[in-house]
């Protein structure tokens, strides 16, 4: 079980705020992770890729920081079926790109714009994570 960790979320949530925040107001842009990806691969349409690639070394670098820190290590598990994880990174793209966009566009971003397409694609997405938790969980049993 994930243990909840109230402090952290809630500091993890404002700096998620702030940079969506921050994003919109110095680029106009949503800071959506799926467009922000794909906009920083080749073919470029704009010069922001540095600013792209560096949001992304952000997220890698973001684990690395914080343990450096806390002096706590950053602890994360990941499934080890190979086949299951590309098939969620498939579902997932497949998902973003269907759907206009990702969690953290339509989540974040979208709902705090009172956007209709998102309230739906959020409640969609939260959905499908629900019955997905479910399914592992109890009639899997992961």
């Amino acid at each position: 079980m994930t243990e909840f960790t109230p402090v952290a979320s809630l500091i993890g949530g404002m700096l998620i705020g702030l940079s969506a925040v921050l994003m919109m107001l110095l680029e106009g842009r949503i800071a959506g992770i799926s467009g922000i990806a794909s906009r920083a691969l080749p073919p470029w349409r704009d010069n922001a890729v540095a600013g792209r690639l560096a949001f992304i070394a952000g997220l890698v670098v973001a684990p690395f920081l914080v343990a450096a820190v806390t002096g706590a290590p950053v602890v994360q598990t990941v499934s080890s079926n190979t086949l299951l994880m590309l098939a969620a990174g498939l579902l997932v793209g497949f998902g973003s790109v269907w759907g206009g966009g990702c969690t953290s566009g339509h989540g974040v971003c979208g709902l705090s714009r009172l956007s209709r397409r998102s309230f739906v694609a959020t409640a969609i997405f939260m959905v499908a994570g629900f019955l997905t938790v479910f399914v592992v969980r109890h009639l899997i049993g992961g």
